[in-house]
């Protein structure tokens, strides 16, 4: 009997792990991808949601004198986020090193302001 393993194998879709920090200045999103490019992302910002999406298609092909196999492999997955108040949407930068998509989120000023002591009278 010729069994095909594709569910124990390949599971059918796969969303990457994140992390989500903060600092003064800046929220960061980290998104653990590898084997992708930089090419294969696309990061938009609607509104207030900032969506990370890939759809990759791999093709490989294997002759042999008696037969011919054909394999795909299809990989897709979507992300959103949705950015807090304090948050400049002008100030987004994404980089894509060693496997991990980084999205720096820049704080407006106002939010940028540290813990402060209020007077006791």
């Amino acid at each position: 009997m010729f069994r095909d393993t594709f569910l124990s194998d390949r599971l059918m879709s796969r969303v990457p792990a994140v992390n989500v920090s903060e600092t003064n200045d800046f929220y960061q999103i980290e998104m653990a991808a590898p084997g992708l490019s930089k090419d294969d992302f696309k990061v938009k910002l609607e509104r207030n949601l900032l969506t990370v999406s890939v759809e990759k298609q791999m093709q490989n092909e294997e002759n042999n004198k008696q037969y011919n196999k054909r394999e795909f492999s299809y990989t897709s997955f979507v992300r959103s986020f949705a950015l807090p108040d304090s948050a400049d949407d002008a100030a987004i930068e994404a980089k894509y090193n060693d496997g991990i998509l980084a999205i720096s989120v820049a704080k407006k000023e106002e939010a940028k302001q540290g813990a402060r002591e209020i007077e006791i009278k």
